[in-house]
């Protein structure tokens, strides 16, 4: 069963889908492994992810595990339409389409759950927050979730903080070889990517101002670094903000950042980062835009208030007039550029084919010790990480030394040395 835009579209889906099954080594290596093994034999896998091409080839890794598999997305703007097509064709249910109201955006959630699912694969937690809330019967179905994003992380530590989390959860986005890589150079590649695809503007000797320094906001910073731009840092935690400095970034508050920003970018997870009277002060022609997971950083309803007119000026592009004639652009609604914009393709395959192999394994992990397993957020076990990491070192044709015995015992004797 599947409900997407245009299924005319799934040709070009497929081919798409084809295009990075070819980059994604090490996710094809345990597909491959799940064809022989069939470890989600007779379970269904249930998705809130962004549906796009790479996200579907995790799919069909479910898949050859034996699994049936219920996808949709988990963003109304970065379904692309073609890929959605494309999965529903080779056997994903797909539930989804670019441009989804509210209302259908749950409705779609909803139609993956009517599958029953024993296990969650999340990007943000709105499957698995609609779950406790809406769904509450389908709860003692589910084995376990795994939660892709820093956004969803904190919402769900907060859930089993208030001991509300009813099933355990793998925090797959605190996995090393997911943001170390993912969250630096994913975000940072695919969100200047989006930015200059869909300005078609020079990112060179503009004044470029990063909103939060954890690991999305470093790679961001230092893309645009690399690109030319002259970038300013704005942070809340005291130790980023000195690692921000010394890594060669302007540090300042968003107050004086708005003043001289060509362009700005929220990577924080947090709400209201750009609102209220920062838009009174920010400089004329300031192009605005969100790489965080949801749309809350900038308060779009502020600036609207604030605005005489808003005009569609490019596809994307919303240009906010102020009462004193200076322009403010907004990219993608303020929702996700990399992803949301119309030249948003997301991370590299490369990138997702860790992130999506430490979905696959820990999905696995879930199943293989679901008797074991506590309520709550969990890390992924460091050994789906160095799979992982040795996986993509060979496709990548690099190898590496080993530890020696000897240098074992030294390392575990406190009288080494003495």
């Amino acid at each position: 069963m599947s409900n997407v835009k245009d299924m005319s579209l799934a040709d070009d889906g497929i081919m798409k889908i084809e295009w990075v099954q070819k980059h994604m080594p090490v996710l094809e290596h345990i597909k491959k492994v799940f064809e022989e093994e069939k470890p989600f034999e007779g379970i269904t896998i249930g998705s809130c992810l962004h549906l796009e091409p790479k996200t579907v080839n995790l799919g069909l890794t479910l898949q050859a595990g034996g699994a049936e598999v219920a996808m949709t997305g988990c963003n109304p703007l970065s379904t692309h339409d073609d890929a959605a097509a494309g999965a529903a064709a080779l056997g994903l249910n797909i539930y989804g389409w670019r441009g989804q109201s509210d209302e259908e955006y749950y409705q779609a959630i909803d139609n993956v759950l009517d599958h029953k699912p024993d296990i969650i694969i999340d990007d943000g937690a709105d499957m698995i927050m609609h779950l406790h809330g809406k769904r509450q019967e389908l709860l003692s179905n589910i084995k376990g979730a795994c939660e892709e994003t820093t956004t969803g992380v904190h919402r769900l530590k907060a859930m089993a903080k208030d001991n509300a989390l009813k099933f355990p959860v793998v925090a797959v986005n605190d996995a090393y070889t997911k943001y170390l890589f993912d969250n630096r150079y994913g975000t940072g590649q695919s969100s200047l990517d989006a930015i200059m695809g869909t300005t078609n503007m020079l990112i060179a000797g503009k004044n470029f101002t990063v909103c939060g320094y954890g690991w999305c906001g470093r790679g961001v910073a230092n893309r645009a670094r690399g690109m030319g731009a002259n970038v300013i840092v704005t942070e809340v935690d005291p130790i980023r903000a000195l690692e921000a400095r010394m890594d060669g970034f302007r540090v300042m508050t968003i107050r004086e950042a708005v003043k001289i920003s060509d362009i700005i970018i929220t990577v924080t997870g947090n709400i209201n980062i750009i609102s209220g009277d920062d838009f009174k002060y920010m400089k004329d022609g300031c192009m605005l835009c969100n790489s965080g997971h949801f749309n809350v950083e900038i308060n779009r309803n502020d600036l609207e208030e604030q605005s005489v007119s808003v005009k569609t000026v490019r596809e994307s592009i919303e240009m906010f007039t102020m009462p004193d004639g200076r322009k403010i652009y907004l990219l993608a609604d303020g929702r996700l550029v990399n992803l949301a914009a119309a030249r948003g393709q997301g991370h590299p395959a490369e990138i997702m084919d860790m992130s999506f192999a430490v979905q696959a394994l820990s999905a696995k992990y879930i199943l293989e010790n679901e008797n074991n397993l506590k309520l709550g957020v969990m890390k992924a076990p460091d050994s789906i990480d160095d799979t992982v990491a040795r996986l993509k070192l060979k496709a990548m044709g690099i190898e590496i030394d080993s530890i020696t015995d000897t240098q074992k015992d030294y390392m575990s004797d406190w009288h080494a040395g003495t």
